[in-house]
């Protein structure tokens, strides 16, 4: 595919800050070493009862205490997802060093990924509490715990960030495409700096039941850590997790004029829906695949300069198998040489904030030019006959990273 005409320069998007919270570290350091060393963070869920559940595993933070960042005030009027977020996205201002004054903070917007919000959370937290104690036993705080965009919200009111605002919900694609929508609001100049990426936490009883109820999740509960296996041919669905990724994006102009430490570049974006159906992917693969064209002509690169490739690979049968396909179809001959790695298989699947996870670990892979592995890779798939970097970590020379992300309604 030719690359688009342009009229005008557009302005180049860098990141220079980021900060995370997920099942393998409360800070995206903890996090990247022990996606490093093929540690899983899946482990028994014990913050709800699932013992009715055909899955009980899950990818929980680990020792996380709200209260140790936020005011008691504070965290009684954010559901879990806006806690999320708001922590990390001054983890990653932190890492920016970036302080603006009020007038540059109306440049400065913020656009996040979620996939459900606060409205698993705490719908079933209020239902238990009504029907125990009535119903105007109902927080003043419940109504506006729920909303998709109140993570954003309460990261601009933090932050003092009142220009660009918005939330994108595209399940499980939802923290990839925040980024690279993001990344168009920076080159159309309605901002200059942006904070963007993914939170959830849809760890319930009802969004567990209700995914084994489509026979989507792993029940590997006898061995929690090898549950996720992507691209493996013993795969029997995904394991859900929570957390967030925050990212702070800049125009290259302000980011050199500020003398920013400069982590990466955003070099091309592109998402679309094949409208297939709303879990399985197209046999066509007509959708991942010209997005996958599309993105390239975006960045003005063609399928050769991929150095390493960040799948989804969620662990799922027919999901894993088709992006095999897509890889093939898109960068030909050349797919069998290029490494791919699939973060779900430490991470869990965050769904809206897994894309974004992921990207930090694409970030981080081409600051110290080592590929993250696929762990959980032991049995041979004649489906999925790519490198996916089993086991262990690899060090590779690393300058363009190719990062997929599908979700649930063709997106």
């Amino acid at each position: 595919m030719d690359a688009p005409v342009r009229t005008k320069a557009r302005p180049r998007v860098v990141i220079t800050g980021l900060g995370a919270l997920t099942p393998l570290g409360l800070t995206a350091a903890d996090t990247w070493r022990a996606l490093l060393a093929g540690r899983s963070g899946v482990s028994r869920v014990t913050s709800v009862d699932l013992s009715d559940c055909p899955a009980k595993i899950g990818g929980e933070l680990k020792d996380f205490d709200p209260g140790a960042y936020l005011s008691a005030k504070e965290t009684r009027r954010m559901a879990r997802f806006s806690q999320l977020a708001v922590i990390a996205a001054e983890m990653a201002l932190a890492d920016a060093n970036l302080a603006l004054d009020d007038k540059e903070k109306h440049a400065a917007g913020v656009l996040l990924g979620t996939a459900v919000g606060g409205t698993a959370v705490e719908i079933e937290a209020a239902n238990r509490q009504v029907t125990e104690r009535g119903l105007m036993s109902v927080s003043p705080f419940f109504l506006m715990m729920l909303p998709a965009n109140m993570a954003a919200f309460h990261v601009a009111r933090r932050t003092g960030f009142h220009g660009y605002n918005s939330t994108t919900v595209t399940a499980c694609a939802s923290g990839t495409q925040a980024i690279g929508e993001a990344v168009e609001v920076l080159r159309s100049g309605r901002a200059q700096v942006m904070l963007t990426g993914g939170s959830e936490s849809p760890l319930t009883p009802m969004a567990m039941a209700g995914f084994c109820a489509i026979r989507a999740l792993s029940t590997r509960n006898d061995d929690p850590p090898a549950a996720c296996r992507p691209f493996d041919a013993q795969r029997d669905g995904f394991v859900i997790s929570e957390g967030a990724a925050i990212f702070v994006l800049e125009t290259l102009a302000h980011a050199r004029q500020r003398g920013a430490n400069i982590y990466a570049e955003i070099a091309g974006y592109a998402a679309n829906s094949d409208g297939y159906h709303v879990i399985a992917p197209n046999p066509d693969l007509h959708g991942p695949v010209e997005a996958m064209h599309q993105v390239l002509a975006d960045a003005g690169i063609g399928p050769e300069a991929i150095d390493y490739v960040n799948a989804h690979g969620a662990g799922t049968p027919l999901g894993d198998a088709a992006e095999t396909r897509i890889l093939k179809t898109v960068l030909g001959e050349r797919a069998y040489q290029v490494p791919i790695s699939a973060c779900k298989s430490m991470l869990g699947h965050a769904m809206g904030a897994a894309g974004a996870m992921e990207v930090m670990a694409c970030i981080l892979t081409l600051r110290d030019q080592i590929i993250p592995p696929t762990i959980n890779q032991d049995y041979p798939d004649p489906d999925c006959d790519l490198d996916y970097t089993p086991h262990t970590a690899r060090p590779a020379r690393v300058d363009v990273i190719l990062k997929n992300s599908f979700g649930i309604g063709s997106q």
